[in-house]
């Protein structure tokens, strides 16, 4: 099962004066999002977004989510809340041609955009991928500290170089 949401919008179906709208993820889905982005639970993930036209052919999405649920703490494995309320903004454009530049125009042009594919936004996306980027890598509990000790890497026992030939001279 896919845990993103399908919330594709086709670009045929905005208007020139941009749409809006809001989001959220149903109850039945959290779950499995939860699992994807390596959660312990998620209880809610809204958004609100706005899709606006731009002159040569883009668009832009812009808006907020907001996601209430938990991870497991690194060192402990506690549950740790995980609040987030993040900002995302992003351009698609049609696939720029070889002849103009491709990939590398965009990249010295230093743009955060995507290629508009199969004309449509895909709002949903944006969303996960903005959770996962904004999630801590490594939460930890407060006071959480992991004491490790090797015991078989301790202090090898110090060994004289003669103790071979002190074994030889005691034998017969």
């Amino acid at each position: 099962m896919n845990p993103l949401p399908d919330w594709t919008i086709p670009t045929l179906e905005i208007p020139d004066r941009g749409l809006g709208g809001e989001r959220a993820v149903p109850a039945d889905m959290l779950l499995d999002f939860a699992k994807a982005l390596g959660m312990l639970s998620l209880e809610q993930v809204n958004t609100s977004y706005r899709i606006d036209r731009l002159a040569g052919g883009g668009y832009r999405l812009h808006g907020r989510l907001k996601a209430k649920g938990e991870q497991a703490c690194v060192v402990s494995l506690e549950p740790l809340p995980a609040v987030l309320d993040e900002p995302f903004d992003v351009e698609f454009w049609p696939a720029l041609a070889a002849s103009d530049g491709g990939e590398d125009k965009a990249i010295l042009e230093a743009r955060d955009v995507e290629s508009l594919e199969n004309g449509t936004i895909p709002v949903g996306r944006i969303v996960f991928e903005t959770i996962s980027a904004a999630l801590d890598p490594y939460p930890r509990k407060d006071g959480a500290e992991f004491n490790w000790s090797d015991k078989a890497q301790s202090e090898p026992e110090k060994v004289s170089p003669f103790a071979a030939l002190a074994k030889l001279k005691k034998s017969p």
